[in-house]
């Protein structure tokens, strides 16, 4: 039988005392990793530019009688997220996880036609986000170590053949050469940082996404074999990827950072 979306029925408290700030909290992966924190017994800082999505994600772990405070911000404006995650340590006294999730597909295009504010958009969220993110973070995490996830994509990284994705892959290539250089200048202060890369997720992403018709200028005919996703011929779930932030947020990945893993049912190295 399959549990309830975000239920710990262990009664396991792995994350008991611990402060976790989650952008992007209030749908998809980011509502999946919030859940499931908060269940294992994580007080939660959930960022997002809806409101109404946070506070839903608020009361659904108030009512698990778990904490959480939903802040309205955009990651990408650097005081909006400063204080953000001021507000959230001013409330729980502490940060020890920051999932740096908040992202956008945006523009799908050409790179000819593609605009110079549509580049840019999608930069200024996922990638400089990402580093505001974990920018304003460091000083409280540094008060007793803790761990940083961010969610990239296997786009740009493993996988280049979806098209007009120019903008989104980069940013997520950048994600993890980012990752990688934060681990190493984090690493004194007992501070983990690693990177998860989605596949296919059944999420909410494509509301912010908009396809123009010049794609199909640009298209490589490709075949792949029957079934795109071979470990269990359809897209993963949100809670899946929110299984593994747990994992990385957790003690018991303590000897894990600098890498980025793969969670795609082996999409990836078909579509490679």
């Amino acid at each position: 039988m399959h549990r309830p979306y975000g239920e710990n029925t262990s009664g396991d408290q792995r994350m008991r005392n611990k402060v976790a700030l989650v952008t992007g909290g209030g749908s998809g992966i980011g509502k999946a990793a919030a859940l499931l924190l908060a269940s294992y017994g994580a007080k939660l800082g959930l960022v997002g530019r809806d409101q109404k999505e946070l506070d839903e994600v608020q009361r659904h772990i108030e009512k698990t009688h778990g904490e959480a405070l939903s802040i309205k911000a955009d990651i990408s404006i650097p005081d909006e997220i400063q204080s953000a995650i001021n507000q959230t340590v001013d409330r729980f006294g502490r940060l020890d996880i920051v999932v740096a999730n908040a992202g956008i597909n945006g523009v799908l295009t050409p790179i000819e036609h593609m605009e110079v504010s549509d580049w840019e958009q999608v930069h200024d969220i996922n990638l400089k986000g990402t580093f505001l993110t974990v920018k304003y973070a460091i000083p409280h995490l540094k008060e007793d170590g803790g761990s940083i996830i961010i969610t990239s994509s296997i786009n740009g990284n493993r996988v280049f053949s979806n098209f007009g994705f120019s903008a989104y892959s980069t940013t997520k290539a950048g994600q993890v050469a980012f990752m990688k250089m934060a681990a190493l200048e984090l690493a004194q202060y007992r501070i983990r940082v690693n990177a998860i890369c989605p596949g296919a997720i059944e999420t909410r992403i494509e509301e912010n996404t908009y396809r123009r018709p010049e794609i199909e200028n640009i298209r490589i005919p490709v075949e792949f074999p029957k079934g795109d996703h071979p470990l269990k011929q359809a897209p993963g779930s949100a809670e899946q990827v929110g299984q593994l932030i747990l994992f990385l947020a957790s003690d018991d990945s303590s000897h894990i950072t600098g890498t980025e893993i793969y969670i795609d049912g082996a999409e990836s190295l078909l579509r490679g």
